[in-house]
């Protein structure tokens, strides 16, 4: 599968649509302008926008590229907005070094709606004061809590232009909907879909993640992170303080649980544990989580500014201890700059094999 469906959906051709064309005229025309791109799923958006940047360096500009369809990215790693500065030709979006990222935790953005916004806005905003031009990838997202997803983009991030990929079915309807929304926001403008685009699978797309995400692991390493020198968030682990051995005691006798964990913040619990047990217990005392959710969980690195380092995956969690053992691509140096690990919403192997996706109140 992966050696015939390659890593890369899109990759640049100068063999387009004569509107794209247009459209690189039209944005040498504005000045250090930002452009977002929207379409639904497999409508050609990142293909368009490759070839505009292509074509924009070719004209001497220096483009960034903020890449925000998490599940699909090109810029690695997948679960991230990331940002990258080019200045020379690029076949796909995966050949681009990224410069920075801003950690989502997952591969969808519908719980994550509000990070989604802010990793934009805030890499868009980066992008600015080095870029000539700004180009926004985004998500086949586009109906339900993708419609005010991109609507809520578009308010935040208050873009020179909207690039819309027509669509058919409800998303078109979707599509022009985004576009009335747009209209005062920001000038748009509407590209016909390519011929040449062709739908894929849930199974090629679960294979084009896979591969990036071994792509994003290959060569890493086991590290030891000590939650004594990091903050914690993303979780409501670690908050409050922990668990005497009379609650622990108290909670394994009453719901049948091993509790290998515990914290007490304000009125409520929170239980790391292990069980068979199904009895009913107090969910707004409670907050039980299964310590199978914690493995293979993503994690991300993040510094002082807020911003995502790198990945992680947790193989496993000595919570008593307060350490994590986490296997990661980043070295020494980076690892240093960290203030902060934070609980993605993704569990994943090294090898890119998808476990489950958890919901964001699961943690």
């Amino acid at each position: 599968m992966e050696s015939n469906i390659g890593s890369n959906k899109a990759v640049y051709t100068t063999d387009v649509p004569e509107d794209r064309i247009k459209l690189v005229e039209m944005i040498t025309r504005l000045e250090k302008p930002v452009v977002m791109f929207i379409g639904d799923v497999d409508s050609g958006k990142t293909t368009a926008l490759t070839f505009v940047a292509n074509e924009l360096i070719n004209l001497g500009y220096r483009v960034g590229i903020v890449d925000s369809d998490l599940g699909q990215k090109g810029i690695l790693p997948p679960a991230t907005v990331s940002l990258g500065i080019v200045e020379e030709n690029f076949p796909s979006l995966s050949a681009v070094e990224p410069y920075m990222h801003y950690f989502i935790g997952i591969t969808t953005p519908a719980q994550y709606i509000g990070e989604t916004v802010v990793g934009v806005k805030r890499l868009v905003d980066v992008a600015r004061s080095m870029a000539d031009v700004v180009l926004i990838d985004t998500t086949g997202f586009v109906t339900g809590p993708g419609f005010d997803l991109k609507r809520l983009k578009i308010e935040a991030v208050r873009p020179d232009l909207v690039v819309f990929i027509q669509s058919t079915g409800e998303r078109e309807h979707s599509i022009e909907e985004l576009m009335a929304v747009s209209s005062p926001l920001a000038e748009a403008v509407l590209l016909k879909r390519s011929e040449r685009v062709r739908p894929y699978s849930h199974e090629e797309r679960r294979a084009i993640r896979a591969a990036k995400w071994r792509t994003y692991f290959s060569g890493s390493s086991p590290v030891l992170v000590d939650l004594s020198t990091l903050r914690v968030s993303g979780t409501s682990m670690f908050s409050g303080r922990s668990l005497t051995a009379e609650e622990r005691e108290i909670f394994e006798r009453l719901h049948d649980w091993v509790v290998l964990a515990g914290w007490k913040d304000k009125e409520v619990y929170t239980i790391v544990k292990a069980d068979s047990s199904r009895r009913p217990y107090n969910r707004f005392v409670i907050k039980a989580i299964d310590f199978e959710m914690l493995s293979n969980l993503l994690v991300g690195f993040i510094d002082e500014l807020g911003f995502c380092l790198g990945l992680g995956i947790l193989k496993w969690p000595r919570l008593s201890e307060g350490l994590l053992e986490v296997l990661t691509p980043l070295g020494p140096e980076e690892l240093s700059r960290a203030v902060e690990v934070r609980f993605g919403r993704i569990r994943v192997t090294e090898m890119g094999e998808e476990l489950a996706l958890l919901r964001r109140d699961d943690l």
